[in-house]
């Protein structure tokens, strides 16, 4: 696939595996419009990308909102060859039991995950499904077919967010559309695993310190050129199936 003077949106960018994302795809010569929530992080990895000498546009908010989401397929738009997606926004909220987690909690989980991906692909998919080559990734998780104490809602969030992918798949083929897992990757939500409280925390504590000690854990950037790998090479063969970090 040809990555060089695309145009591609990336979600949850502002740090982590989205802000390393964006950097790997802007190395490879990729126009991008990025979205996350916190503007001033967002901001500063805008101007990290525009350093790289492409061009990136920022649109704060959350991609569950139609507004935003509609601004970022706008904004990819303007600046032309606007060819796909990366889903990368997710919230986990760790440690709760799926009965002890609070009611905002389980929206942002499943509001992140799920329906920013519906609004986003509302808004992009009139446009991608006349546009050869075009291809959207969502990221999933391994915990989609486990059931981990204290990360329950997660993994259901994720369950649907990979079945959107293949349903996607199946009712626009026009469009490349999977699921890509990116493995244990050192991120915000690693932390979260690592110190989680509540009734799940004596489960996730101790699995996830031990996935850090025994050198599981990749960093952001990592997982990142592993897709970016898979974007460069033949991503449809991975339609409407998942692709993992070590598929590269």
């Amino acid at each position: 696939m040809k990555l060089k003077n695309q145009t591609f949106i990336i979600t949850g960018a502002s740090r982590g595996i989205g802000e390393a994302l964006a950097l790997e795809l802007a190395r490879a010569g990729a126009n991008l419009v990025i979205g996350a929530r916190n503007q001033t992080a967002l901001e500063f990895v805008r101007d990290e990308v525009r350093n790289l000498g492409v061009r990136c546009e920022a649109v704060a908010g959350s991609a569950a909102h139609s507004a935003v989401a509609e601004a970022l397929v706008a904004q990819a738009l303007q600046i032309g060859n606007f060819v796909g997606f990366i889903h990368n926004a997710g919230v986990l909220n760790a440690g709760p039991l799926a009965y002890e987690l609070i009611e905002p909690q389980y929206d942002e989980i499943m509001e992140s995950n799920v329906k920013g991906g519906y609004q986003l692909a509302r808004f992009a998919y009139p446009h991608l499904i006349r546009q050869p080559g075009s291809v959207a990734v969502f990221l999933g998780s391994g915990v989609a077919e486990r059931n981990i104490p204290g990360m329950g809602i997660y993994a259901i969030a994720k369950a649907a967010e990979e079945h959107l992918s293949r349903q996607l798949a199946v009712e626009a083929p026009e469009v490349t559309c999977f699921t890509y897992r990116p493995g244990i990757v050192e991120t915000e939500m690693q932390r979260q695993l690592r110190e989680a409280e509540g009734g799940g925390g004596q489960t996730l504590r101790p699995l996830f310190r031990g996935y850090k000690a025994q050198g599981r854990v990749l960093t952001p950037e990592q997982s990142a050129r592993a897709l970016v790998r898979i974007l460069e090479g033949n991503p449809r063969k991975f339609h409407g199936q998942i692709a993992a970090h070590n598929d590269a």
